[in-house]
């Protein structure tokens, strides 16, 4: 489980496939730190750490991961949002993120207003029911917080601070970004339409 506040930039060093996975060497200053079988959030995606040396640590993406996740389109030299698992006991900054994406949606647009930066983004329809004006959104593995909802497009606006300090100031118009919605939007739909198929 994590919070979707970046801990830490990471740069991918090393790319390899590997049958039907992807193996990762990624750089990081909590590289260090890590463990082996720990969970680490890149750019949102949930990934196992399997080896670790001085500053660099790895982690393997299976078919499942690489279908519905930008990590196929991954490139050497690129930066990444990192974060460890929370601990229990911490303060919640964010928002509850399990690092399952959902999918991955398209930014449609970049401006910068008064300092601070707005990005739209077009996400399949089909999560709709579990977008809320003013609710949170897991993009790139960085909470943030929805408005100028559409049915299949969201803004999100970003403080100088993220910008400077992730690598959401890397996106362009026309990239694949990862989304997580909403755990608690889910458990509330899943029982609604369980609530309704017994009616």
């Amino acid at each position: 489980m994590f919070t979707g506040i970046v801990e830490a930039l990471g740069h991918v060093e090393e790319i390899k496939a590997e049958g039907g996975n992807i193996t990762l060497t990624i750089s990081s200053g909590i590289s260090a730190g890590l463990k082996i079988d720990q969970s680490v959030a890149h750019n949102g995606i949930c990934l196992t750490v399997t080896e670790m040396g001085d500053g660099w640590h790895r982690v393997t993406a299976i078919d499942e991961t690489i279908a519905k996740t930008t990590i196929g389109e991954w490139t050497q030299g690129q930066k990444l949002n990192l974060e460890r698992a929370m601990k229990l006991g911490d303060r919640l900054d964010g928002h509850f993120v399990q690092g399952h994406v959902d999918g991955t949606g398209r930014v449609t647009a970049i401006s910068q207003q008064q300092g601070s930066y707005r990005i739209e983004v077009e996400y399949p329809a089909q999560f709709a029911p579990l977008m809320i004006e003013k609710g949170s959104i897991c993009l790139d593995g960085i909470s943030l917080t929805v408005f100028g909802l559409a049915d299949n497009q969201f803004t999100v606006a970003i403080i100088p601070y993220t910008w400077q300090h992730t690598a959401i100031s890397t996106l362009k118009a026309g990239q694949a970004v990862n989304l997580e919605f909403d755990l608690i939007g889910k458990y509330l739909l899943r029982g609604q339409q369980l609530k309704e198929s017994l009616l």
